[in-house]
């Protein structure tokens, strides 16, 4: 597979941020199978987004969980819901493996 070469200030420009995700539930809304959930950026606010994370991981399970996330896009409409950020998950298949700190560390801090 040919890969893309960026540059540095392309990569800054990519706001990569810790948040811990503070709400998880069934998005029943969504196409496919999905959950809303609301994440705690600390001095960036909570932000709203959908997730396919379903085949790996319950609701409850995700509350308190640290999660990497773009918190840089616009926003986007998803069925019911403006999504304010993209979790980042590593897609093996049809599975999303979170991508996650290995320990509790505050939130907001960039991925750099």
């Amino acid at each position: 597979m040919q890969q893309h070469t960026i540059n540095w200030s392309e990569f800054m420009n990519v706001e990569m941020r810790v948040g811990t995700i503070v709400s998880a539930e069934i998005f029943q809304e969504a196409k496919r199978p999905a959950y809303k959930l609301h994440v705690d950026f600390g001095e960036f606010g909570i932000k709203k987004t959908s997730a396919q994370i379903t085949k790996l991981y319950q609701p409850q399970s995700l509350i308190g969980k640290q999660v990497v996330a773009v918190v840089n896009f616009p926003p986007k409409q998803i069925a019911n819901i403006m999504s304010e950020c993209l979790i980042l998950g590593a897609v093996d298949n049809d599975d999303v493996i979170l991508i996650q700190p290995d320990r509790k560390i505050d939130n907001g801090l960039r991925i750099g």
